[in-house]
């Protein structure tokens, strides 16, 4: 586990070279093609570099909160690395990286400068991350970290939960919709269903929202919703707004629903764990926002969301609009989102997020 793997073609040429993962069905994670090379710690540290400096001037004071490594589609496959202010979260999703743990954790260390580091690795690990003497929500920094980190986005505070929390503790991924949304908010009353700890929330907050109503299944979630709106009281536009938390399934919830909204977000879970899902996933999406488009007020605005990447965006945004013809009333897009800069997709299997803006009339 975690050897470098030669791959060569039918006639001993060499192709590209990986990580091996005996007990994956992604057996050979590719770190590198074209031409052999000598694969060491200068190797990985030029290539650590290289994330970095892609990442230059992306980011001011008022955003600390971003991911640094972004797995695949910056050559390092099954790894992902997020900063959370002085915090850096690293997820590994194949145990083809646990022989080399202290090299990457070296090399962070070097690299990019924090004060704590947390490992969380996927589900499906942990019994081979136990042989190593690692486990999930484990400090490999120097110092122990605290369980919840507040960092900054746009200026706005945020938790995240970078032991127990979901991916490495927050969504960093929808930053850009996030900021859309809050430009969109102005004098609205907002629906967030989906709504997880309240990002989208807190920026139609200070965007101007009149009211925001957070609906998830989650109580913890709602909670952390809650203490994000809490965080940022010192902001005259969130003390302004209006905010309700409301535990329920989504789904239900909206075709139970009479009253009306003037923007209302989408962004489920993932609907489609695997291909097989994805036809019903497409006919859950047009469903989804079917219910959402009925709880519209003229003059309102859809974001519809989709991190599912078994469906591909032509296949969502159809679905979408499916919904929106469906309904026989009068829309227009705004605009249309997909992959923040810091969360490059270089290949089309990396693409799954996907984010739809439409307004609706009479």
């Amino acid at each position: 586990m975690g050897e470098l793997a030669v791959i060569y073609d039918r006639q001993d040429k060499f192709l590209a070279m990986g990580l091996f993962d005996p007990d994956s069905p992604l057996r050979v994670r590719i770190i590198h093609v074209g031409k052999p090379t000598t694969i060491d710690r200068a190797w990985w540290a030029a290539r650590l570099q290289e994330t970095i400096t892609r990442r230059a001037g992306m980011f001011d004071a008022r955003t600390d909160g971003y991911r640094c490594i972004n797995g695949e589609s910056e050559g390092w496959p099954g790894l992902v690395v997020d900063r959370y202010a002085t915090t850096l979260v690293l997820k590994l999703y194949t145990a083809a990286w646990l022989p080399r743990l202290d090299e990457i954790v070296s090399l962070l260390r070097e690299h990019l400068p924090h004060e704590h580091l947390v490992l969380r690795l996927s589900r499906n690990m942990q019994m081979s991350a136990a042989t190593f003497g690692v486990e999930d929500g484990q400090s490999l920094g120097l110092t122990e970290p605290p369980d919840v980190v507040i960092f900054r986005e746009h200026g706005l505070r945020f938790e995240a939960d970078v032991r127990r929390g979901q991916k490495t503790g927050f969504f960093l991924d929808q930053r850009e919709n996030r900021a859309r949304v809050e430009a969109l908010a102005a004098g609205r009353e907002v629906l967030n269903a989906f709504s997880f700890t309240g990002g989208f929330s807190v920026h139609a907050a200070r965007g101007g929202a009149r009211m925001v109503t957070d609906v998830d299944i989650s109580d913890h979630a709602l909670a952390g919703a809650r203490r994000n709106f809490a965080l940022n009281q010192d902001d005259a536009a969130v003390r302004a707004c209006a905010h309700e938390t409301v535990q329920a399934d989504a789904f239900f919830w909206l075709e139970k629903q009479e009253r009306q909204f003037d923007l209302i977000i989408l962004d489920p879970p993932s609907l489609a764990k695997r291909e097989t899902e994805r036809g019903r996933a497409i006919q859950a999406y047009e469903r989804l926002n079917r219910l959402g488009i009925a709880r519209l007020r003229s003059g309102g605005i859809l974001v519809a969301g989709s991190c599912s990447a078994h469906v591909s965006t032509d296949e969502f945004f159809g679905a979408v609009r499916a919904a929106a013809e469906g309904s026989g009333r009068r829309f227009s897009e705004i605009a249309s989102e997909q992959h923040a800069p810091d969360h490059p997709a270089t290949f089309k299997e990396a693409a799954y997020l996907k984010c739809l803006y439409l307004r609706f009339e009479a």
